[in-house]
């Protein structure tokens, strides 16, 4: 037993150990370069698999393996590291920056919520939309907490309205002279022991807060045996409380996932596959901002709606009559949420200069990106005609990511004798703010997986793969689409899906041109499916945002994020079927691609 702990504690520098030297007989028996390239891409794959040494330093790997293999010289892979995509990146993240900073996000998702109304179905659907249009600008992490603590307010206002509803109930029922004073009592009760449990666990009032009024009742119900009927009709109200926790909490984490799935900017697989995509293929222009949200847009909506109904028919029943009914009175829930809603608003007063400013120019940012270059029309870089295919969606981010950094975070403003006061200049975001939200482990993750993707183009491991792949060729194309997307799931589960759609695209390209279709065909659907981690807390930042809550177990996020992937992998294989077709004409084998003799038998 001694032994197994030593091992236990020691299991990551085993593996940083073993694995290299366990590998090592590859590319000393088999001497090519083709060898060498997969013993440093195996490697890397399994330190990132494993997270054994932290995701940006194991991409920092093939800086110096392939300079020592002789495969690519440090000035080539070097710059692999930095390229459009960073560019990209680091725009987005000054909007991200700002919207943060200024607290323009909650004022989005506060109005949206506010527009949907408080019935409990529709709340729920208020809070997923908010989430996920934020988390369409912001990484999935930061939309997830942002809106978190919003949503826990709301949720314990509506168990706090219940019970006391449910008190007032029970004391009118059993005959009490002052139910009033008995329910005050009840809940100052209450407020003292979640005040002493949360100074125990050391959590604030936005993170972890415990629910003491079930866990009272559960107390209470281990402790009498025969209850009389108004008392165990409050008992079977437990399990509803709990499931008003629970649905909150899943569906921000999955709401934040399926929000980023829809512009490229909302998730850094979506990157990295633009960025893989744009350099294998430079001669091919047709994922851009606009063609990417045209054809992710409806998958995004159809699978946020289809979780939603999912999601409140696993934990709070799914009643149609209930959900459309008009009724003009409202419950002790829906008062407690709109109480709630109403007051957080109103703590953000009038919308300020920057949050003004901030929303202007995400406005601009998105207007550019779309207009860039639509397709149907000339876009605004037509106007530079000579050098049209010189700007990228990059361009445009980094010309509004600037702004941040020179438009004033105040104005002048007037003293009561009719002089303007001055303000010492202060910019909307500074460097330290932005380098707080940059993020660097992603930026040098992808930069490896860049740098891992040229490295296998040089040494022809690339061309090796699609050799011996070509004999998949004879399936049919949906079924290959469908095992591609059903493996980077359940990879992506276990391991980050920056580093899932990393490893994946390399094998995946080689793949599409053995089988003679239209890479577009099978990487679409990979990358898609990359983002589908919703089965542990460990899945993704996201998941463990919410889990960290303390109000889901594992089995219920296995239960509910096992419907989720089903539900994303069928949308999206409906999706490469039918709609995104005729959008890059997939049937047709591009003029961009090598011409390679076909060995898809069964075909389209």
């Amino acid at each position: 037993m001694k032994i197994l702990s030593y091992l236990l504690v020691y299991r990551r520098l085993l593996l940083i150990v073993l694995t290299p030297l366990l590998l090592l007989p590859l590319p000393l028996i088999i001497k090519t370069k083709e060898a060498e390239c997969a013993y440093t891409l195996f490697v890397v794959a399994i330190f990132w698999l494993t997270e054994a040494l932290p995701l940006a330093v194991s991409a920092l790997l093939p800086a110096f393996m392939f300079p020592l293999f002789g495969i690519m010289g440090s000035k080539e892979v070097a710059s692999s590291y930095f390229k459009d995509f960073h560019l990209l990146l680091i725009g987005v993240i000054c909007l991200a920056t700002s919207i943060e900073k200024w607290n323009l996000h909650k004022r989005v998702a506060l109005r949206m919520v506010m527009l949907v109304g408080v019935k409990p179905a529709w709340l729920m659907l208020g809070f997923m939309v908010s989430c996920a249009f934020l988390s369409m600008w912001l990484s999935n992490t930061s939309a997830a907490a942002m809106v978190m603590p919003i949503v826990e307010a709301v949720a314990q206002q509506i168990i706090r309205a219940e019970v006391e509803a449910d008190a007032l109930e029970m004391s009118c029922s059993n005959g009490s002279v002052n139910p009033a004073l008995e329910l005050d009592e009840h809940i100052e009760e209450c407020e003292s022991t979640e005040w002493k449990e949360k100074q125990i666990n050391g959590y604030n009032n936005s993170v972890a807060s415990t629910v003491c009024t079930v866990e009272n009742e559960n107390e209470k119900g281990n402790e009498q045996q025969n209850l009389p009927p108004a008392e165990a009709e409050r008992k079977g109200r437990k399990d509803k409380y709990d499931g008003i926790l629970k649905v909150m909490c899943l569906c921000i984490a999955y709401s934040a996932t399926i929000g980023g799935l829809t512009t490229i900017a909302g998730t850094s697989t979506n990157l990295i596959f633009t960025e893989h995509f744009n350099s294998r293929y430079p001669d091919c222009q047709c994922i851009n901002f606009g063609s990417w949200f045209i054809l992710s847009f409806p998958i995004g909506v159809i699978i946020l709606l289809l979780s939603w109904v999912w999601l409140q028919w696993l934990f709070l029943g799914f009643d149609f009559k209930n959900m459309f009914k008009c009724s003009k009175k409202k419950t002790a829930r829906e008062e407690a949420s709109s109480r709630v809603i109403q007051e957080e608003y109103k703590k953000l007063g009038p919308m300020s200069y920057p949050e003004t400013v901030t929303l202007v120019l995400f406005i601009l940012m998105t207007i550019l990106w779309f207009t860039r270059d639509p397709g149907f029309i000339p876009g605004w870089s037509s106007l530079f005609p000579e050098y049209k295919s010189y700007i990228m969606d990059s361009t445009a981010a980094l010309v509004i990511g600037v702004l941040f950094f020179i438009i004033p975070a105040k104005t002048l403003s007037k003293t009561s004798n009719g002089e303007n006061t001055l303000f010492g200049y202060t910019p909307l975001i500074t460097w330290k703010e932005f380098q707080s939200c940059m993020p660097w482990e992603i930026a040098i993750l992808v930069g490896g997986g860049f740098a891992l993707a040229d490295g296998c183009e040089v040494s022809k491991l690339s061309e090796w793969v699609a050799s011996k792949l070509t004999p998949i060729g004879s399936l049919p194309l949906w079924l290959v689409i469908l095992i591609s997307c059903l493996i980077v799931t359940s990879v992506t589960e276990v391991a980050s899906n920056a580093a899932t759609i990393t490893i994946f695209l390399p094998i995946l390209s080689p793949l599409a041109e053995a089988i003679h279709v239209n890479p577009l065909f099978i990487l679409i659907p990979a990358t898609l499916c990359t983002s589908f981690a919703f089965l542990l807390p460990v899945s993704n930042p996201s998941n463990a945002i919410v889990f960290s809550y303390g109000h889901l177990t594992v089995m219920d996020m296995v239960k509910a994020g096992l419907g989720i992937n089903i539900i994303g992998v069928a949308v999206v294989m409906l999706a490469i079927m039918t709609w995104i077709v005729p959008i890059f004409d997939l049937y047709t084998y591009p003029s961009w691609l090598p011409n390679i003799p076909s060995t898809n038998d069964t075909g389209l």
